[in-house]
C-alpha cells in the first residue's frame, strides 16, 4: 500500500513548551491507524496540524503528497473531520442535515438522497424524520459522524467518535467504521477505548509528552510490551500487598507487578498455567477470607498502555 500521510520532524511549541516533538511516521492509504496517548500527550495537536487547522512550529507533513502549509486547500477537499464537538443545524432533521452539508459540495441531489438514506440507515437514524435537537446524545453523535461521511472523504479524522455511547450504538458505529474502511477509506482514530482500538485498529501509535513511544499492530504491542499471562487479586487488607510482593520476588517468570489506584494487584507473568500454579504455591493467598477478587486472564492493548505510559491520573 502506498503512503497517504507521512510527517517529517512535526513539531509544535507553546509558551516554550514542546507539545508535539519532532513526530516521524508514516500511514498508509486504506490503513486505520489510532492514535492513542494520555491526556495532554500531543495527539489532538498533532490531528489539528495534519487537518491544516494548526501551523506547526518546526518541520512539515505530507497529506496525499500535498504539504500541509503550503497546499491546505487541496487537503481540506479530501479529509473529513468528526470533532468531539457536534456540528450540525438542530433545526433540520438528520436526512435535511445531510443533504445540506452534501449541497455545499456541489454533489448531485439525486445522488446526495441515495447516500444520505444509506448512511442513516447503518447509522441507526433512517427512521427518525424530527428535528435533531430532539435527539439524544448518542443520536447527535452518531449524526455527527454521518454528516462527515456525506461528503465522502478519502481521509477520515475520527475524534472520540463512540465516546459517551450505549454498548448497542457504540457497536453500530464500530460496524459502520469497518464498512467505510473496507472501501478503501483512510481512517485516522483518536480514543480513549482500548477495546476500541484494539479491535478496529490495523496499527497503533502510542504518544506521550509529546513523543512516540511505541508503534506496532496491536498483537505486536502485545507481544512486545505485557506479558501474556495477568493474575488479578484484591486483598481486603491493603498490607498484603507488600507480602506479596516479597515472595514472588524469586520468581523470574514473573514480570511485573503493578498496583492500581484501587489497590488491585495485577501479576504479569509468562509460562501459562503451569506458572500460575507456581505462584499460588508461594502461599500469597493463605486464606481466602483475605481476598475480595481475584482473577486470571490474557493481556490486553490497556495493559501495554498503562505499562508504557503508567496509571498516574493525568490533567
Amino acid at each position: 500500500m502506498s503512503i497517504i500521510i507521512e510527517t517529517k520532524d512535526l513539531t509544535k511549541i507553546y509558551d516554550k513548551n514542546v507539545v508535539v516533538d519532532h513526530l516521524n511516521f508514516e500511514i498508509k492509504k486504506g490503513e486505520l491507524l489510532s492514535l492513542l496517548g494520555p491526556n495532554g500527550a500531543g495527539k489532538s495537536t498533532t490531528i489539528k496540524m495534519l487537518t491544516t487547522i494548526l501551523k506547526p512550529d518546526e518541520g512539515t507533513a505530507l497529506v496525499k503528497g500535498y504539504d500541509i502549509e503550503k497546499e491546505k486547500q487541496k487537503i481540506r477537499e479530501i479529509i473529513g473531520i468528526t470533532p468531539q464537538e457536534l456540528i450540525f443545524y438542530p433545526d433540520l432533521s438528520a436526512r435535511e442535515n445531510l443533504i445540506f452539508f452534501g449541497q455545499m459540495h456541489d454533489f448531485p441531489k439525486q445522488q446526495l438522497r441515495v447516500a444520505a438514506e444509506n448512511i442513516l440507515e447503518k447509522l441507526g437514524l433512517a427512521e427518525r424524520k424530527d428535528k435533531s435537537k430532539n435527539f439524544s446524545g448518542g443520536m447527535k453523535r452518531r449524526l455527527n459522524l454521518a454528516i462527515n461521511m456525506i461528503m465522502d472523504p478519502e481521509i477520515l479524522f475520527l475524534d472520540e467518535p463512540t465516546a459517551g455511547l450505549d454498548p448497542q450504538a457504540r457497536h453500530v458505529v464500530w460496524d459502520y467504521i469497518e464498512a467505510v474502511k473496507k472501501q478503501g477509506k483512510t481512517i485516522i482514530l483518536t480514543t480513549h477505548d482500548m477495546h476500541e482500538a484494539d479491535l478496529l485498529s490495523d496499527r497503533v501509535i502510542i504518544i506521550d509528552n509529546g513523543k512516540i513511544i511505541a508503534e506496532g499492530t496491536p498483537e505486536e504491542l502485545k507481544e512486545k510490551y505485557s506479558e501474556r499471562n495477568i493474575m488479578e487479586v484484591k486483598f481486603k487488607d491493603d498490607a498484603k500487598i507488600a507480602e506479596l510482593k516479597e515472595k514472588l520476588k524469586g520468581l523470574d517468570f514473573v514480570k511485573d507487578i503493578l498496583v492500581s489506584i484501587n489497590k488491585e494487584v495485577s501479576i504479569h507473568f509468562d509460562g501459562g498455567i503451569l506458572n500460575f500454579t507456581k505462584i499460588l504455591n508461594q502461599d500469597i493467598i493463605t486464606d481466602v477470607a483475605e481476598v475480595e477478587s481475584m482473577g486470571l486472564r490474557q493481556n490486553t492493548l490497556e495493559d501495554v498502555f498503562l505499562k508504557l505510559t503508567g496509571r498516574r491520573l493525568r490533567d
